[in-house]
């Protein structure tokens, strides 16, 4: 399988660090992507519920800052996103690149993850977009289930574990489905993604860093796409 349309990215330094971005909407893969890509490649998945959920966790200065906000009931600012996630971009583990899932989400926040980048001498290397079938995209959302204690993903069709019951990546027996997995809910997401997504793609194509993959294949043939692009950006 090829990749569709790519851009002509210049390669950067070989000292500067990756910065991927993955674009997808709910049930694209990109979480199981991104956790090839980090075996593969050394990479650090960066997701922004995880970010925040450790930044409160270690009682951060943004951390206390977005706690504050999440127990009043609002939404953290972006600014507060964008401390957190220069903290943990400084952390000696990243120093090979880092895979960003759930963040840029417009225009305006890739403007200002583009300062942060600037501030460290880096920038994006590339943002990859996952293009997807809507019917069958809401089917994959609809039979999604994961692994209670990694995480690993799987489905009713598509993956199943190699042992009925028993999670391939750590060996748990615990399974759960989102209670907003269904067709509807899918539907609705792929409306919202579309709308929200559809100015970020503009932005990084017109910056020249965007790539586009078919992203309706197999785990394997999406993830040989995505190592292709990494291994010519990354050179």
């Amino acid at each position: 399988m090829s990749g569709m349309t790519t851009a002509t990215v210049a390669a950067r330094p070989a000292t500067r660090p990756a910065v991927l971005i993955l674009l997808g909407p709910p049930g694209a893969g990109k979480g199981t992507q991104a956790r090839m890509l980090e075996e593969r490649f050394g990479l650090v998945q960066l997701s922004t519920g995880d970010l925040l959920r450790a930044a409160v966790a270690q009682g951060t200065e943004a951390g206390r800052a977005a706690k504050a906000v999440m127990e009043a009931g609002g939404l953290v600012s972006d600014e507060i996103v964008l401390a957190i996630l220069r903290d943990r971009m400084a952390a000696p583990d990243v120093a090979r690149g880092v895979i960003l899932d759930g963040f840029p989400r417009t225009d305006v926040q890739a403007a200002a993850l583009d300062d942060l980048l600037c501030e460290a001498g880096q920038e994006v290397t590339a943002a990859i977009a996952l293009v997807v079938d809507d019917e069958a995209m809401i089917a994959r959302v609809a039979g999604r289930y994961t692994c209670a204690g990694c995480g690993e993903g799987y489905h009713d069709s598509f993956k199943v574990p190699a042992r009925a019951g028993v999670c391939d990546r750590c060996g748990g027996t615990a399974f759960r489905r989102r209670a907003d997995d269904t067709a509807e809910t899918a539907g609705a997401r792929l409306a919202a993604y579309h709308a929200q997504t559809a100015p970020l793609i503009a932005y990084y194509e017109g910056r020249g860093v965007l790539q586009r993959i078919d992203a309706m294949g197999t785990i394997d043939e999406i993830g040989a796409d995505l190592a292709d692009i990494v291994s010519r950006v990354s050179a």
